[in-house]
């Protein structure tokens, strides 16, 4: 999974860079709060969200005149969630219990995004953003629970929206869907689970 992810990277900075001659480049450094959670394939565990949180720096790049453009960023990313897996004996038989599944991963957002720049200048006091693209996510660490295998890596989809003030600040909220599993439990084959993210970010651009 880190192979593909690191492959598909690679390929999505390429077109980026290419696509760069002719667009308005800058880069912020960006952090927030996060609230996660884990969908699991069957409801055999009951699962709570728990708080993490992101930081990093995030590059737009805007193509003129037409309020469309494109972000890329390099993230330090907390998620996780708490898993009670002590409620079947299955694992409590091993000992087992409310257990905190944490996982840290470097997270790689591509989205296309639209800002509307034709307010008769208001745009350069506060102008809406919408925006929407994949994450590709690297597992970097995990907690130590000996009942769950890590993927390595997964794949989201994340859509979201905010506000930029005086051209220097970035407020944003999205929601992120996982694409591909995150952790799957060692004694059950097939019972793995996929992440879900609310993120709340602020940035400020150079």
């Amino acid at each position: 999974m880190k192979k593909n992810i690191a492959i598909i990277v690679v390929a999505v900075i390429s077109l980026f860079c290419a696509a760069g001659a002719h667009a308005q480049f800058r880069w912020s450094a960006t952090a927030g709060p996060t609230i996660n959670s884990l969908v699991f394939k069957q409801n055999l565990v009951s699962v709570d969200k728990t708080i993490g949180y992101t930081a990093g720096i995030n590059g737009e790049m805007m193509f003129p005149g037409i309020g469309f453009g494109l972000d890329l960023g390099l993230m330090y990313n907390q998620m996780g969630a708490k898993v009670d897996l002590g409620a079947h004996k299955i694992w409590a038989s091993e000992g087992y219990g409310n257990e905190q599944l944490y996982i840290h991963n470097i997270t790689i957002p591509l989205h296309l995004r639209f800002k509307w720049t034709r307010m008769n200048g208001l745009e350069d006091k506060i102008a809406p953003l919408i925006f929407g693209g994949p994450e590709f996510s690297i597992q970097v660490a995990h907690g130590n629970c000996d009942a769950i295998d890590y993927s390595g890596g997964d794949l989201g989809i994340t859509c979201g929206g905010g506000l930029e003030l005086f051209k220097k600040w970035q407020v944003t909220a999205q929601y992120t869907w996982g694409m591909t599993y995150v952790l799957k439990t060692k004694l059950l084959d097939n019972f793995s689970a996929r992440s879900r993210q609310w993120t709340i970010r602020a940035a400020y651009f150079f």
